[in-house]
């Protein structure tokens, strides 16, 4: 793969050409700015990301986490650019200058949660139990397999990219037309949801980006457009009907921006709901200080903080700090591997202080993601989702039914199946008018339509 195809700034589908190149705004900074405006972004402020929002002022939704991923995985892609630059200063002559790289991670960290439906990962589990539970059902319907994939095994990195790329009826092609490189910096799993072995160019090949997919069938055509103005390597076989290719480099960045801060953030969220105590946290956040440059003028100015709180932000900082400064050794000793699609495993998995990431950390992670108040949404969530699956899709097959029109009417038109859709596009219809709400949204039309609450008139 080559930058100058991996950092294409044509939009999907717009067919002009360099027609927003500025000397004060990047291509890649005009992707952040409409995924920051997007209705999609915006309803994340009410999304779980792993505590109930309402109980505090203080636990991270999917919003402030995506903005926190954003500002590190910024800072990786910048470090990420000087080092690419280095190597290949001839970029710069084509306007790839060292910052765009920063822009373009952003940017796609920025919107890396887009497509989670409401109550977080449980969300995605109960759109997936939903059909096949049903399976009986749904399989009179006019599926095939890889169709029929796509709905058991619910992913939202795929609805995230059918959610950037696709238009609603009274607005341009290509959603919110972002920049082939943004789109494919986003895939951190570039590959349908169904895909065997005999599809593969080479199958022994034990890859990270294969645990997920990013596209559903009706993207296909959109990932493949993707894929190929950005360059990246086919990985399934020409005469295979499946559909993978390698990462696009800087996804790694954003995959490790993430890990980065869930793992770090949700123990201090965890300290601030009282599930874990302060000795605890200060035990697996302290070890980053030692291997801080300045650790004797930090460990100094944090014995002076008072506070049990502030201390914890400040082994936050220190530890994101070193983290990202061991993420970007392990892209550079893995470049060319990264380059050439044959590195494939996450950036945080190799790094230095992985035993203190992936195995005390984590485990602190598992024992918060057990308590009682995620184990309770896990729950509602699958119940609330479940509930509006059966409501919208029985009004979506039986249109005639007088209670049934009733309820299509309060579908916005977008979401209405036709005559002419198919099977396949009624489900995903339906699927998306969920999965694209707000907690509190969901759980209050759930308890309007199912009679335990009325509407407020007026």
């Amino acid at each position: 793969m080559n930058w100058n195809n991996l950092m294409n700034v044509s939009r999907i589908g717009d067919n002009r050409r360099n027609y927003d190149k500025s000397e004060s705004r990047s291509a890649f900074q005009r992707d952040f700015d409409r995924i920051v405006f997007s209705s999609a972004f915006r309803r994340l402020q009410d999304k779980t990301q792993v505590f109930p929002v309402p109980a505090s002022d203080f636990v991270h939704s999917r919003l402030t986490h995506s903005i926190e991923v954003s500002s590190v995985g910024r800072t990786l892609g910048n470090l990420a650019g000087e080092f690419i630059i280095s190597k290949e200063a001839e970029l710069e002559k084509n306007s790839i200058s060292t910052h765009v790289f920063g822009d373009v991670v952003a940017a796609a960290s920025l919107a890396h949660d887009v497509g989670n439906p409401p109550f977080g990962h449980s969300g995605e589990d109960a759109i997936s139990e939903f059909f096949l539970d049903r399976k009986n059902e749904f399989e009179k319907l006019n599926l095939n397999h890889k169709e029929w994939n796509d709905l058991i095994h619910y992913e939202g990195n795929a609805h995230g990219f059918r959610l950037l790329t696709n238009h609603h009826p009274d607005e341009a092609k290509g959603g919110l037309r972002l920049t082939y490189a943004t789109l494919a910096t986003f895939a951190k799993y570039p590959r349908e949801s169904f895909v065997s072995k005999d599809d593969l160019i080479d199958a022994e090949i034990k890859r990270t980006s294969s645990k997920k997919f990013n596209f559903f069938q009706t993207e296909r055509n959109y990932f493949s457009e993707v894929a190929s103005e950005t360059g990246l390597i086919q990985l399934s076989k020409i005469d295979s009907e499946a559909l993978v290719w390698c990462r696009h480099p800087l996804s790694f960045l954003v995959e490790a921006a993430d890990n980065i801060c869930y793992r770090l953030i949700d123990l201090e969220d965890g300290y601030k709901l009282n599930f874990i105590d302060f000795e605890e946290v200060e035990s697996l956040l302290m070890p980053f200080m030692f291997l801080s440059g300045d650790k004797k003028t930090a460990l100094n100015k944090y014995e002076k903080i008072t506070d049990k709180g502030e201390k914890i932000g400040y082994l936050r900082a220190k530890a994101i700090s070193i983290l990202i400064n061991q993420t970007m050794d392990v892209f550079k000793e893995n470049y060319e591997g990264i380059l050439g699609g044959l590195f494939d495993s996450e950036l945080t998995d190799n790094i230095k202080s992985v035993d203190l990431l992936e195995d005390k950390i984590k485990k602190a992670n598992i024992f918060l993601y057990n308590r009682k108040p995620v184990v309770e949404i896990e729950i509602t969530g699958n119940k609330i989702i479940s509930g509006l699956l059966e409501i919208y899709l029985n009004a979506q097959y039986n249109p005639t039914n007088k209670l049934n029109s009733k309820m299509l009417e309060l579908l916005p038109n977008q979401f209405i199946a036709t005559k002419n859709d198919s099977d396949y596009l009624k489900l995903m219809k339906t699927v998306d008018f969920i999965a694209r709400m707000s907690d509190s949204y969901a759980l209050n039309l759930y308890r309007r339509l199912s009679g335990q609450s009325l509407p407020v008139i007026g």
